[in-house]
């Protein structure tokens, strides 16, 4: 039978789209996507094959790593016995293992978590090296987060919902006999932690998380369970954190803001409760720090305008020889750990030009070893954009800044389109870290990436940070007009084509911005994002409702519930005009799926179009790698019509 012309290109056309509704994930909902084609897949294909690697613990006894890494869809837990070595998988299940430790002392053991979905609903597994077996320590169903090893490996402590779905409680077992857990003490609220135990195992050092701003400290009782507020309240918040004992257990390691602007470390005393700041020299945030076994030192990671710069010092008041640290190259630091030799200093670092990847310094010599060396799906790392930051003065005169990253201008000459990626939290910050599959917008869509730092950032001290809190939420969205303006004015910007992005909190940025400085951007992506302050107080996860009435405001008192209800993204959803890619994640505990479904809903009715990806298998945010690859495909697809065309 002969086909005519148009009857073999509509069965052309049905198999082409066939084939590219068949590369979409079992567990992706697509509504208002267009099939991928192929040629974006191809084309992108390099970009999704890179790796990360991170350090969560070194072996007790020998001189091993146990880090994180993606293998096959989600990372997993690997063995790596020398600097270089070969990755030994140790883990293979389909959902990303989250943090790890081995048992102090011998080894043959360690601890892992990990939740299902992405729900954030946390279990705890103890794994033997010995049989390689997993075993499930807890109930399988409440919230377990922050297990730390007692010093001799006898006992874990935690905390956990189990009580009521609600509350951190604090729990401890020992491993070997699960069955034995006991909840030590009963706390009220979700923003309690376990920092670390006492050598001689009586005591735990706890945070009280409260806020961005506010947070204590607290001794607990292990046989007791009983609680001393060690870090008194003052007459304004004071945030603290980190908590180590020091080796002879007389003093605890923290940092605090109460003496300036930023985290300093100190040194506090229990006899006389004197802290003792060690590092009141250093303008800048300690965000990690650990004592070193012998007593001697201690080292703390300094956030450097975005960069981290490590540090060794005396870990007591009597000064001592420090070798000098090699100098590393330029990223962010995190996952610093000594060996118990007391010389081995592990950690993580990632930079613009390479992945996150697992490193050790030998402080008696001051050498640097390599431990990981993650795949760069065959790219040339070394072309890729270095970030460049931009500092701007914001309405009212408030200097704020970002980091922008240039397309080659050899390969896209002339102004080039802009995409804002707006950070979470909102107190996260955006640094000069490695951007993976994001490189394919800057290297083959020549898009300019900007990321900026707008108020109620962390980093730039606890003034700033909390410039956004309450009713002044919307200076943060005013911020972005300022950067606006750079763009307008820079001759390699071209203010004509800007798109915004941003996830979380930065996706509640997103759909504001589309609503405020919406004449002056194309398009516009929410990734899991706020869209309505009221539905996402009343349905996030209880253990984080006052967390989060803290920094957004408290909907219970009628000023603010006017307030949050008038700057809500649904309630001007009609003033959205430009193209709009939503993400989200079915489970997600943070910000409920019905807030991407109501944004759509309302968008979609004030007559702009809508692009909407949902995972049923994800929550906060995409962590399997074949939902992440469509989701960036789509993205890909969407910028190409919307911002470049």
């Amino acid at each position: 039978m002969k086909i005519s012309p148009p009857a073999l290109f509509a069965v052309s056309l049905l198999l082409l789209l066939t084939r590219a509704a068949a590369d979409v994930p079992a567990n992706l909902v697509v509504d208002g996507i267009p099939p991928i084609p192929e040629t974006v897949t191809a084309d992108a294909g390099r970009y999704l094959e890179f790796r990360a690697a991170a350090l969560q613990s070194w072996h007790p006894q020998r001189r091993e790593m146990l880090i994180t890494t993606r293998f096959a869809e989600t990372p997993q837990l690997h063995l790596v016995r020398q600097p270089g070595g070969a990755r030994r998988q140790l883990t293979f299940s389909k959902e990303p293992v989250r943090g790890a430790a081995f048992r102090p002392g011998k080894g043959d053991s360690l601890i892992y978590s990990q939740d299902t979905g992405g729900g954030e609903f946390f279990q705890l597994y103890h794994y033997s090296t010995t049989d390689g077996r997993s075993t499930l320590l807890t109930d399988g169903k409440s919230r377990n987060t922050g297990a730390v090893w007692a010093k001799d490996g006898s006992r874990l402590a935690w905390t956990s919902t189990k009580r009521n779905g609600k509350d951190n409680d604090i729990w401890i077992m020992d491993p070997d006999k699960p069955a034995e857990a006991r909840l030590m003490t009963e706390l009220s609220g979700g923003g309690w932690g376990v920092t670390d135990w006492s050598p001689d195992g009586t005591k735990l050092a706890v945070v009280e998380f409260i806020s961005a701003n506010l947070s204590r400290l607290w001794l607990v009782d292990v046989a007791t369970g009983a609680k001393e507020q060690l870090t008194p309240d003052a007459d304004k918040p004071v945030a603290r954190s980190g908590a180590k004992f020091s080796r002879d257990g007389k003093a605890l390691f923290f940092t605090s803001d109460e003496n300036g602007e930023f985290h300093q470390l100190g040194r506090m005393d229990l006899g006389d409760r004197k802290f003792t700041a060690l590092t009141a020299d250093i303008p800048w945030d300690v965000e990690e720090f650990d004592p070193a076994p012998g007593g001697i030192l201690v080292a703390f990671v300094t956030n450097e305008a975005g960069s981290s710069v490590l540090h060794l010092k005396s870990a007591g008041p009597a000064a001592v020889k420090i070798h000098a640290l090699p100098e590393l190259p330029k990223g962010v630091i995190s996952g610093l750990t000594w060996h118990e030799n007391g010389k081995d200093l592990g950690f993580s670092l990632t930079g613009a030009r390479s992945p996150a990847d697992a490193y050790s310094i030998d402080t008696a010599t001051g050498t640097l070893e390599r431990w990981t060396e993650s795949e760069t799906g065959s790219l040339n790392t070394g072309t890729f954009s270095e970030p460049e930051l931009v500092k701007v003065k914001s309405f009212d005169g408030l200097e704020v800044s970002g980091f922008l990253y240039r397309p080659d201008p050899n390969k896209f000459p002339g102004k080039r389109p802009v995409l804002l990626s707006i950070h979470g939290g909102p107190e996260g910050q955006s640094r000069p870290v490695f951007q993976a599959r994001n490189n394919y917008w800057l290297s083959e869509m020549g898009i300019a990436l900007f990321y900026p730092n707008v108020r109620g950032s962390e980093g730039y001290g606890k003034t700033f940070l909390a410039l956004d809190n309450g009713f002044k939420r919307e200076d943060s969205v005013k911020d972005i007009g300022a950067f606006l303006d750079f763009i307008a004015a820079d001759p390699g910007c071209d203010a004509s084509r800007v798109a915004v992005i941003g996830g979380s909190y930065g996706g509640y940025m997103s759909l504001a911005c589309m609503i405020q400085h919406g004449a002056r951007l194309r398009c516009g992506i929410d990734i899991v994002g706020i869209s309505n302050f009221l539905t996402f107080l009343k349905n996030t996860q209880d253990y984080r409702r006052d967390l989060r009435r803290v920094e957004y405001g408290d909907e219970r008192d009628p000023a603010m519930n006017e307030f949050l209800a008038k700057i809500s993204p649904t309630a001007h959803a009609d003033k959205i005009k430009n193209p709009l890619f939503v993400v989200q994640g079915q489970n997600d505990p943070r910000v409920p799926v019905t807030e991407a479904s109501q944004m759509v809903a309302a968008v979609r009715q004030g007559g702009a179009p809508v692009w909407y990806l949902l995972a049923k298998d994800e929550g906060h945010g995409f962590a399997k790698k074949p939902n992440a690859d469509y989701q960036f495909q789509a993205t890909i697809l969407f910028l190409k019509e919307h911002l470049l065309k």
